[in-house]
């Protein structure tokens, strides 16, 4: 049909363009494809029968002039964006597969495994918190290799179970379990004075026992800020109450357990025992404090044949986590049973300090996967290790008939 009769018959009828064709026995197709055609050409600047158009007949008349064909035309449009997109997301869900499965075997094969095969038959090893993770599994291989282990628990009831499970898989009875909590500095004395009683040497002394606090500050019965209290203060008191009993033993060691989340954080001598301080950021804190104490110790101890290491275990899937509140706790416990390390492959570094001939006389150094690593500058800064020693004598409150290093 001419489209000038269309104008003409537009102008003088006042009709839509569906009403036209409609009326004038159209198929429905046809209507359609001609309405698309009419309405673009009306919206080129090139298409002179604009001009012919009344002005009664607005923008708003050509889209319902075409209302039927752009429905659908929007609606196949939609469903191929629609299945464009879950291709991608589906696209960008494997690949992310891919790579946490690539990181998974990368964090595998570089893994520090423990080579020494050293007896401890004869040598008699203390470890704080050894009733779970990291802690239980280095007193098991200890006990697998003949040590008197000491397993210095604050749950005795778990303790003795561990002590139980041990003796079966290991056929070695001699494991003790001693009441030790390092959050009580009255705990950490009846349990110095029970051991220098009942023990004649001590070869290692295995400061493992950590907790930390995702929300919520609290504070020790000695008013000390809880995670530095178990964390620093405790392993400070702990060790000098038993270094004459490591001295008259050497040669001795002291492993200390840290963490690379020291890298996070700085100690503020001016609040060393923030009770205020956000809980979290307050572990990192107390890592730090364990780096630079075992740095100032190895320097005091030097040439008393007591050596001083720290290390760093590793992200483990141990009991550390058990504090993080629901919600936040779900996402968490796929990324930890999905990346971090095994309780057993955390405690190879701790085994390869405590025996390893290849770490014999080496001290002040901190270890990571079985092999020393770098620390940064600021831990490392006798200065600094000598402050954070004053501050924490006065905070454990020694006394002078106490022992001192």
């Amino acid at each position: 049909m001419p489209i000038f009769s269309i104008e003409k018959n537009l102008d003088r009828r006042g009709t839509s363009g569906y009403e036209y064709q409609r009326t004038g026995g159209r198929s429905m197709h046809r209507q359609r494809g001609m309405a698309a055609a009419v309405l673009m050409m009306m919206m080129s600047s090139n298409f002179l029968v604009c001009k012919h158009l009344p002005s009664s007949l607005s923008l708003s008349a050509g889209l319902v002039f075409v209302s039927g064909c752009t429905c659908e035309a929007a609606f196949i449009v939609s469903i191929k964006c629609g299945m464009c997109l879950l291709l991608i997301l589906f696209g960008a869900l494997i690949l992310g597969l891919i790579l946490l499965l690539g990181l998974k075997l990368f964090c595998q094969l570089t893994l520090g495994m423990c080579r020494s095969t050293t007896s401890m038959k004869g040598k008699t090893v203390i470890i704080s918190g050894a009733n779970s993770g990291i802690g239980k599994e280095t007193a098991r291989e200890l006990a697998k290799r003949g040590a008197k282990v000491i397993l210095a628990c604050r749950n005795i009831t778990e303790a003795d179970k561990v002590k139980n499970e041990i003796i079966e898989t290991t056929g070695n009875e001699d494991v003790l379990v001693k009441k030790l909590d390092l959050s009580s500095l009255k705990s950490i004395r009846e349990f110095a004075a029970d051991i220098n009683r009942t023990v004649t040497k001590l070869d290692v002394l295995i400061h493992n026992a950590g907790t930390a606090h995702m929300f919520g500050s609290k504070v020790t019965e000695d008013g000390l800020e809880l995670t530095m209290g178990t964390n620093h203060f405790g392993p400070f008191l702990l060790t000098h109450l038993l270094i004459d009993l490591l001295k008259r033993s050497a040669p001795s060691r002291i492993v200390i357990v840290g963490s690379e989340l020291y890298r996070l954080a700085s100690l503020n001598l001016n609040n060393i025992n923030p009770v205020n301080g956000f809980p979290a950021y307050l572990y990192y804190v107390s890592k730090y404090a364990n780096t630079v104490f075992s740095l100032e110790l190895a320097r005091k101890l030097e040439g008393s044949g007591v050596t001083v290491n720290c290390l760093h275990p590793g992200m483990i899937d141990s009991g550390i986590w058990r504090n993080v509140p629901f919600p936040l706790n779900l996402p968490l416990k796929l990324i930890v049973k999905g990346f971090f390390k095994t309780p057993v492959q955390g405690a190879q570094t701790t085994l390869y300090l405590a025996t390893s001939e290849e770490v014999e006389g080496v001290t002040g150094k901190y270890f990571l996967d079985c092999r020393e690593h770098g620390l940064s500058s600021g831990v490392q800064d006798p200065a600094l290790g000598k402050k954070l020693w004053e501050l924490s004598e006065k905070l454990v409150k020694l006394e002078p008939t106490d022992p001192h290093i």
